[in-house]
């Protein structure tokens, strides 16, 4: 392997199966948001909270938080990469929360509000791309960042419009084969987003890694995200499709007392 040298732009490639692993959870965090996000508000117009809630993890938590941190562990340079433990845990409390928040405001308030969706879809997308780049900031490794600004202004503008598609899809597609293209296309929307973010920064070779003892990696990281997302998941589905089924039963019992 040729010495790297000070100063020395370092030329990226990625891990072709942990991208393919970033738009598989992607688009499964997507569909299981969209089945949360039709539960979101009941019969008699009431908020349902744990639907909300639901909802944002399995969108900010798992189909672009946990799609973002796979692309990163994707993303290879000829040195060593850690992240640091903090920032990574802020940018994804960060994305659940500005996920809770956007699609409370586009349908949580008993139906699907226009101004809300504007609102929520600004919210989200200037939310995505804040997390994105903290994820970026929260890389130890023996190189210094510089960003193309008008790349960086490009993801801002697709993180706004993946965030309105997002929002609008989710309170106005019903039937499942509808909602399980609708997660294909959020999917790749957010994948288009990351992908364009990373290649607007240049690594540039330093001296050495700046000392971080909170910084995590590891070879297997990105099977254990992506093994832990779909976990969560299959948990979220499972307490979703389990509520609304008891509660027609629930229903039928009150009626016929």
């Amino acid at each position: 392997m040729t010495p790297l040298v000070v100063g020395q732009l370092l030329l990226p490639e990625y891990s072709l199966g942990l991208v393919a692993l970033s738009f598989l959870i992607s688009f499964a965090g997507s569909l299981v948001a969209l089945i949360c996000a039709k539960r979101m508000v009941g019969a008699d117009g009431t908020t349902n909270l744990a639907a909300v809630a639901c909802a944002a993890v399995a969108l900010g938590g798992i189909g672009i938080w946990s799609m973002h941190f796979i692309g990163m562990l994707a993303y290879r340079l000829p040195v060593g990469i850690s992240y640091n433990a903090p920032l990574t845990v802020v940018s994804l409390v960060a994305a659940i929360l500005i996920s809770g928040v956007a699609l409370y405001l586009a349908g949580g308030r008993r139906k699907f509000s226009r101004s809300g969706w504007l609102a929520g879809s600004l919210l989200a997308g200037l939310g995505v791309c804040v997390m994105h780049y903290m994820g970026m900031f929260a890389m130890n490794m023996r190189a210094s960042m510089d960003f193309d600004l008008a790349i960086v202004a490009l993801s801002v503008a697709i993180a706004i419009t993946a965030a309105a598609a997002a929002l609008w899809l989710a309170f106005n597609l019903r039937r499942l084969p509808h909602q399980i293209g609708a997660a294909f296309v959020m999917g790749l929307a957010v994948c288009t987003m990351h992908y364009v973010g990373m290649s607007a920064a240049s690594m540039v070779c330093t001296a050495a890694a700046p000392v971080d003892a909170l910084a995590i990696g590891g070879s297997y990281m990105g099977l254990t995200v992506f093994g832990t997302a779909g976990a969560v998941l299959i948990f979220i589905y499972w307490v979703i499709t389990g509520n609304s089924m008891d509660a027609p039963a629930a229903g039928r019992r009150v009626r016929t007392s």
